[in-house]
């Protein structure tokens, strides 16, 4: 496991402070707030460690509600709102110097046999023959406002391998192209057999990638690039059948709309032999900044 990897999972491990109340840590980011992906994956953690553990994740829908500071402490409050014979229902409140930056809705099913079908695995390419981070950031450094951010953005991204299909939003800035978007990635590492932590993982790596294809039909390049601002306002995710974040799961993004200085971003993530595993919905403030 890498160093990097030991870290993240050390920040998903909050520390208990009431039955109910749970405190997490920052780690430094790309940009001087919080991650998002980080503040979800953590109050998943805090509503899954007040469920029983024969009930997995199933859906979470979430909204960012402030800018988040990383040099304070992030207080996880849960409400235990349903107990049912089936589900589990869980509402967290995130909170810094004493106001409200996020809130989440988690639903907990016990396991049960049902009906299946799935949207078919769209084509990707084998993620051994792309690039890895570590060898395609680099290449974009001089496009960036600040060359330091290819460094930055390999530091913050260290935990996990993930590897772009195709140009990323930064690599074509202003060539305006279909729409989607399709990244393959998985944790740096061995995890532990826990559901939970796969849950989160994936969790935490769905915030990273999810609006590029907001930025691809505009040919715009990104916060990196300074062509836009942004961030995330909400996030939901399904979570259908059983896998593991430390496998290769493909990424496959879409926006269908941008309007009134938003983008919606929808994906579906699959696990490498073609199940469909996550599906995935946000939306997120995209502006062009002004003069």
């Amino acid at each position: 496991m890498s160093e990097a990897l030991e870290r993240l999972l050390d920040l998903l491990d909050l520390e208990r402070v009431e039955e109910n109340i749970f405190r997490g840590r920052s780690r430094s980011a790309i940009v001087p707030r919080v991650f998002g992906g980080q503040v979800a994956a953590q109050a998943l953690v805090a509503a899954g460690r007040t469920v029983p553990e024969d009930r997995t994740a199933h859906s979470l829908h979430s909204y960012f509600l402030r800018m988040g500071d990383p040099g304070a402490p992030i207080v996880y409050t849960v409400d235990r709102i349903r107990d049912g014979r089936s589900f589990t229902t869980r509402r967290v409140v995130a909170v810094q110097h004493g106001q409200p930056i996020f809130h989440l809705s988690a639903s907990f099913q016990t396991y049960e046999e049902g009906l299946e079908h799935q949207a078919p695995m769209p084509y990707a390419p084998d993620p051994d023959t792309l690039p890895a981070a570590e060898e395609a950031l680099p290449r974009y450094a001089d496009r960036f406002v600040d060359p330091s951010v290819a460094d930055r953005m390999l530091k913050a991204r260290a935990a996990v391998d993930l590897r772009y299909v195709d140009e990323p939003p930064y690599g074509s800035v202003g060539q305006p192209r279909e729409p989607r978007s399709q990244v393959w990635f998985r944790a740096n590492g061995k995890l532990a057999d826990d559901p939970l932590l796969h849950v989160c993982l994936a969790t935490y790596v769905s915030d990273m990638t999810l609006l590029d294809s907001v930025l691809l039909a505009h040919g715009r390049g990104g916060w990196a690039v300074g062509d836009v601002v942004g961030a995330s306002l909400d996030h939901a995710m399904w979570f259908h059948r059983p896998f593991r974040a430390d496998e290769w799961l493909l990424y496959d993004q879409e926006s269908p709309s941008a309007s009134g200085g938003r983008g919606l971003g929808q994906a579906r993530i699959y696990t490498q032999d073609g199940r469909l595993a996550i599906s995935v919905i946000q939306e997120g403030v995209v502006r062009v900044p002004r003069g």
